[in-house]
């Protein structure tokens, strides 16, 4: 068993990110966005799932998009096209990537 480390602090200037965890089989990655902070579109070759740990935000894919709170999950498919908006609070938010990019 490997202790995860808790997720990054907050940057004013873009969302903050900590890679918790890193193998060929799975990514793990923490968000901590303020409000108003986005995670720009973009897509990964992997299935992107996504835990929100705090707050709530809107998770865009490529044909719906669902507001989400403290507890809910999303999943994007490969190559789907994906954004996160933080909007009036706080978001953080756990992307579990499997299999790792270029893995």
């Amino acid at each position: 068993m490997n202790a995860l480390p808790i997720g990054p602090g907050a940057r004013d200037d873009r969302p903050a990110t900590a890679l918790l965890y890193d193998h060929p089989n799975a990514r793990i990655v923490a968000f901590h966005l303020l409000p108003g902070q986005q995670v720009a579109e973009h897509r990964s070759t992997s299935t992107v799932t996504v835990h929100v740990t705090e707050g709530s935000g809107v998770f865009r894919g490529s044909e719906s998009e669902s507001r989400l709170e403290t507890g809910q999950i999303a999943v994007f498919e490969p190559d789907e096209v994906h954004s996160i908006d933080a909007g009036a609070e706080p978001l953080r938010f756990v992307a579990i990537i499997t299999p790792r990019p270029g893995g």
